[in-house]
């Protein structure tokens, strides 16, 4: 079968996606990418073939276009989950009018300017490649109205906490207790007039597909009602070389210290002082391995004896020589190092890494401080519980054995496959 994998030029979004990707193409299927042009490099350097479609666009420079329009805006992103979805995280927002709101605006300043620019290419090419199934990353909407387009069965492929299936999990039990003529909805309103204009309608599966492939464990996973395929995350961060240091195991315990690669990227920073948390470690006996790009490195003015300064590692690499990790409660970096296993002290801010920390904390193997309250003292205190105190490893170890249960994406393949012949439209090519 034709597989289109379509995601948003952003590598945290995309580069989970590639493993299922590569499983179905050994599989025998065909498998494409779609994303804009400048993200083409991205995706041929996983090996796979690039489909770029539409025109070039930042994700985070676009939304902080867009936050200035609103009142009392900022550079700095606030904290968490954005309306609507800061319902997932807490329950309590579920209102009906804070979801209405929030789904109001958030289209207009997101999902609507970020899937603009690909819609009407993506649709041309969904039409004239004929895929059978699209699998697509959750803020990737344009995906869902191509494979509705030319009848392919589609899903989503989660990169972090279904933020965005359990809010609208609490919006249709809402939504159906309204009066009907107060029931609206944003969101489909703004789906359901692209269905409508490459000859479709709007159904749920525009928001959340007919099915979701989640990659994280149930300990760390948010329930909802949506029709979930369990699949074990296997880590890819791009190309990668292997250090000559790496290769023996260190003398010390040896502290992971990360924050992702999308602050810098898009030249928002860190939210807390490197230079600092790197002070209040320098008398401990560990050696801190830091992956800190070189424009932030120009900005430390003493670098302590125990700490090792590289722009990148492939945390694949560094993970199991690892007794500690130190990181934003990224998705991937959270994921790698549970698989061997890694006690961590998470230092979220911004979107899910509140409440995936939250989700890891309760699990046990791990402690969260949120990076505006990451302070030297409170940093070092947590580093030495952490490898002091036991049961945090013997929590980390019960969530790896967790991840190990899951179904690898070569297991899933037949899954998808099955799925495919379900959700077809039956008037389409078979292949």
């Amino acid at each position: 079968m034709r597989v289109l994998f379509v995601a948003n030029p952003e590598k945290a979004h995309v580069l989970p996606l590639l493993p299922l990707a590569w499983a179905l193409r050994t599989a025998g299927h065909e498998v494409r990418v779609a994303g804009t042009p400048w993200f083409t490099d991205v995706i041929t350097q996983a090996g796979l073939t690039a489909v770029p479609v539409g025109r070039d666009y930042d994700l985070w420079e676009l939304l902080r276009r867009q936050m200035h329009t609103l009142p009392n805006w900022s550079y700095r992103p606030e904290f968490g989950l954005p309306a609507p979805y800061d319902a997932a995280h807490d329950p309590g927002r579920a209102t009906w009018s804070h979801l209405t709101a929030g789904y109001e605006e958030i289209v207009r300043l997101w999902h609507k300017p970020a899937s603009f620019p690909m819609i009407a290419d993506l649709v041309r090419f969904a039409r004239a490649w004929q895929p059978d199934l699209v699998l697509w990353e959750p803020l990737a909407m344009a995906a869902p109205i191509a494979a509705a387009a030319c009848g392919a069965a589609h899903g989503r492929l989660l990169w972090s906490v279904d933020a965005f299936g359990v809010t609208r999990d609490h919006f249709l039990r809402l939504r159906a207790q309204q009066p009907s003529a107060e029931r609206t909805d944003p969101l489909a309103d703004w789906l359901g007039g692209y269905a409508r204009l490459h000859g479709g309608e709007f159904t749920e599966s525009l928001v959340t597909g007919h099915f979701t492939v989640d990659q994280l464990p149930a300990s760390l996973r948010l329930a909802s009602s949506l029709r979930t395929l369990p699949m074990r995350f296997v880590p890819y961060g791009g190309p990668a070389t292997l250090p000559r240091w790496l290769w023996a195991p260190p003398k010390r315990p040896r502290v992971a210290l990360t924050m992702g690669v999308s602050a810098t990227d898009h030249g928002a920073g860190y939210e807390f002082s490197v230079q600092d948390v790197l002070a209040s470690l320098a008398d401990l006996d560990i050696e801190v391995v830091a992956t800190v790009p070189e424009a932030e490195q120009r900005k430390l003015t003493r670098v302590p004896d125990n700490a090792r300064l590289v722009p990148y590692i492939p945390l694949h690499a560094l993970a199991p020589t690892c007794s500690l990790a130190i990181h934003h409660a990224g998705f991937g970096t959270l994921l790698t190092m549970a698989q061997h296993p890694v006690p961590q002290l998470l230092l979220p801010w911004d979107f899910d890494g509140p409440t995936l920390a939250r989700q890891a904390a309760a699990q046990g193997g791990s402690l969260v401080i949120g990076a505006d309250r990451a302070t030297p003292a409170a940093v070092r205190e947590a580093v030495l519980r952490l490898l002091g105190e036991p049961g945090f490893r013997e929590r980390a170890a019960a969530l790896r054995d967790e991840l190990a249960a899951l179904p690898t994406p070569n297991a899933l393949v037949p899954e998808l496959e099955r799925l495919t012949a379900e959700f077809r439209s039956p008037a389409r090519r078979t292949q």
